[in-house]
């Protein structure tokens, strides 16, 4: 497992929520955007993480929702979260061609692993949902979002018994690595869990992530990966990259998320 990479201070972008009162506080940290912690803060953190983890699974149900909104509480402008047109010259190609040579690989450990093309999720039953983004550098905004539910994809490519966590992995790179996210098997089979393909009724447009973003409505901003290229089913992610299960958990955010 390899060390976490520290990120220089970025003092105008540092914010807390609120405090540490709050269920969920081990995500009060940005994931949107480079910051640094004190060792004792984040350890604070870690340990109210765990106990926040452990509690959400033992006192919840598996599929009990996020909150859904009236469509008079959409916001006429998303605000965007992450990188909003990745650098990256494969990308670019299929962008290009509005996206009709892409494919989603799926595989791992999967029976039967498989590509989609974006024509191939869209014909999937799909869901829409209107459910609030919330970043923990302190802003909110609400949007529709549409898409293929994840675990309607899982169940296509037959996973695995020892399958534990659902990998995900981008087109876009920040501070020159790949982003990368995961969420375990739970919260992929969650029914709001979404492959989302378009935003306010629209198709998704590149600065939200095209032609797929995951929205995972229980988690923070962070965990909600765009640009997404490649699914692996795994048993760990200790040797996935920098081992703690996504690009910012690799620099010292908590891998569980959840609010």
């Amino acid at each position: 497992m390899r060390n976490r990479k520290p990120i220089a201070p970025d003092p105008g972008r540092r914010r807390l929520l609120t405090g540490l009162g709050a269920l969920g506080a081990g995500t009060l940290l940005s994931g949107c955007d480079s910051l640094s912690r004190s060792d004792r803060v984040q350890a604070l953190l870690g340990k109210v993480d765990r106990l926040t983890y452990a509690a959400q699974r033992l006192v919840a149900s598996r599929e009990s929702l996020a909150r859904e909104y009236p469509a008079s509480q959409i916001q006429p402008t998303f605000r965007p979260n992450g990188t909003t047109d990745p650098d990256n010259p494969e990308y670019e190609r299929l962008a290009a061609n509005n996206f009709v040579d892409w494919r989603l690989q799926i595989g791992g450990l999967v029976r039967r692993p498989m590509q989609l093309s974006l024509q191939s999720l869209r014909a999937m039953p799909s869901r829409t949902q209107i459910t609030r983004h919330d970043c923990v550098e302190g802003w909110s905004c609400i949007g529709k979002w549409t898409g293929a539910v994840l675990g309607d994809v899982l169940d296509r490519v037959e996973p695995m018994p020892d399958a534990r966590l659902v990998m995900f992995f981008c087109a876009d790179k920040l501070h020159g690595d790949q982003y990368y996210e995961s969420l375990d098997m739970i919260e992929a089979y969650h029914p709001q869990t979404l492959l989302a393909y378009a935003l306010n009724g629209e198709e998704l447009p590149i600065t939200y992530g095209a032609p797929i973003r995951l929205r995972a409505e229980r988690q923070i901003g962070y965990k909600m990966a765009k640009y997404v290229m490649r699914i692996e089913l795994v048993n760990s992610f200790e040797n996935i990259e920098g081992g703690y299960g996504g690009f910012w958990e690799d620099r010292g955010y908590e891998w569980w998320a959840g609010i």
